[in-house]
């Protein structure tokens, strides 16, 4: 009987399949206002990235493999994990080495790329974005709609739609700017999944320090 009650779970229970290494549609880059993270996290943390006068402005959260619905997470890897050099050779643009490990153990290893080529790529996503200058000239907090950041990134980069850049937010912060690429790094629209734009007209952006 045990066994026959053991046979009819398995079968009512869906099997999630394994998602694969290098399989995905687009990526989605992320990229945080570094002081809005610190008041949020960093600074309990006292993270490095929010030391006084780091100068650090929209940072690389991450380079995300997505589905058109959904997106991979935690892929099995044929590739051994970056050394210590690589993720700390990523902190000029990721804040800290430690978010560099984390999102290679998340996102890098459903890329199919080893840990060098994923940092490569990731860096040349950065690069190829432009980030606008006009919220690095801030002195004070302000208060102002998602919808005008978005509209700063799609103003600057040539290419990039409404549809192809979300902006997030997140107690009341502006959160991060999700930008949506092909494999080859061109501008694409999002994912219908991936759209999560913030509706505050009052969400706080700070200052760098």
């Amino acid at each position: 009987m045990l066994r026959l009650i053991a046979a009819i779970i398995m079968l009512a229970t869906p099997v999630t399949a394994q998602d694969k290494a290098g399989e995905f549609d687009y990526y989605v880059m992320a990229l945080s206002w570094s002081a809005n993270w610190c008041a949020l996290q960093g600074d309990a943390r006292k993270s490095p990235q929010c030391a006084d006068n780091s100068q650090n402005g929209w940072i690389l959260h991450g380079l995300w493999p997505q589905y058109e619905r959904g997106y991979p997470a935690r892929c099995r890897s044929q590739f051994r994990p970056p050394s210590r050099a690589q993720t700390g050779d990523m902190a000029d643009i990721m804040g800290t080495s430690g978010l560099a490990w984390h999102q290679w153990n998340k996102h890098g290893v459903c890329s199919g790329l080893d840990p060098a080529a994923y940092y490569a790529l990731s860096r040349a996503a950065y690069a190829r974005v432009i980030r606008p200058a006009v919220f690095r000239r801030l002195s004070s907090p302000v208060t102002l709609p998602a919808t005008l950041i978005e509209q700063a990134f799609v103003n600057d980069n040539s290419g990039l739609v409404p549809d192809g850049v979300t902006v997030t937010c997140k107690s009341g912060h502006i959160q991060e700017a999700r930008i949506c690429l092909t494999r080859d790094l061109e501008f694409r629209t999002c994912g219908p999944d991936a759209i999560r734009d913030c509706t505050s007209d009052t969400a706080q952006f700070d200052p760098m320090r």
